[in-house]
């Protein structure tokens, strides 16, 4: 139980930073640039990821990370050797984050970017005007106008801390990298629905889903007392 706690939290806590922090310097990024045709484009690209299936997004993945994929053939190319990233079971939570984090990047950064086209263009000249480079700009400007989406986003997300992309996790894990990729989810799949405990399926999942409640009201009031922004 401890270790599908751990994986659960780890994972999650992975994402809620990384996750966010990318999304973010992603948007603000877009924000800034003054060709629209390019920006426009590179948001397709970037939101594209979302409307493919999690098993073609899974097995698109399986396939770059096997033996003979293309990760490791890059890697043989730089003169290294190939990684067992299927079965050594250190690298499943890199491969696992950085599957989740493509796979849900564009629409964070999407509802960043929307809501940075709500901020006067007038507050950005006016900084201009006293000499703020780009960086300034974005620390005393952005990020300060879109607090509240920020902070929406972050109370999803830390409601979300005992839960996990469940569904990617079954498509890429194996027996050998049980160790690391085990969380509640796979747990009440296997406990739950395949051998029929379907009673410690529930009472598992029950568990979850009552401290993710408590973690939104406990974050919802953290934000409220932080930055005066909250879901209620």
């Amino acid at each position: 139980l401890l270790s599908l706690v751990r994986n659960t939290i780890l994972y999650n806590l992975a994402f809620l930073f990384l996750g966010n922090l990318f999304q973010l310097a992603c948007a603000v990024f877009l924000s800034d640039l003054k060709n629209r045709a390019f920006v426009k484009t590179s948001q397709s690209i970037i939101f594209l990821p979302y409307f493919i299936s999690m098993v073609v997004a899974a097995g698109m993945v399986v396939s770059f990370i096997e033996k003979d994929g293309l990760v490791n053939q890059i890697i043989t190319l730089l003169g290294g050797d190939p990684v067992s990233f299927r079965t050594d079971p250190k690298w499943f939570p890199v491969v696992y984050t950085v599957t989740n984090i493509w796979k849900s990047f564009g629409w964070n950064s999407i509802l960043y970017l929307s809501a940075m086209a709500s901020i006067d263009p007038a507050l950005y000249e006016s900084a201009r005007l006293d000499g703020a480079n780009r960086w300034q700009q974005a620390l005393h400007i952005t990020l300060p106008m879109i607090a509240p989406t920020i902070a929406i986003m972050l109370i999803f997300a830390v409601g979300d801390i005992m839960s996990s992309n469940t569904d990617l996790i079954l498509l890429l894990y194996n027996n050998a990298t049980m160790k690391t990729a085990d969380v509640f989810g796979t747990y009440v799949y296997r406990e739950g629905l395949l051998t029929g405990k379907t009673s410690l399926g529930t009472a598992i999942g029950l568990f979850a889903s009552t401290v993710n409640l408590i973690l939104v009201f406990i974050a919802n009031k953290c934000s409220n007392k932080i930055s005066g922004d909250g879901l209620f």
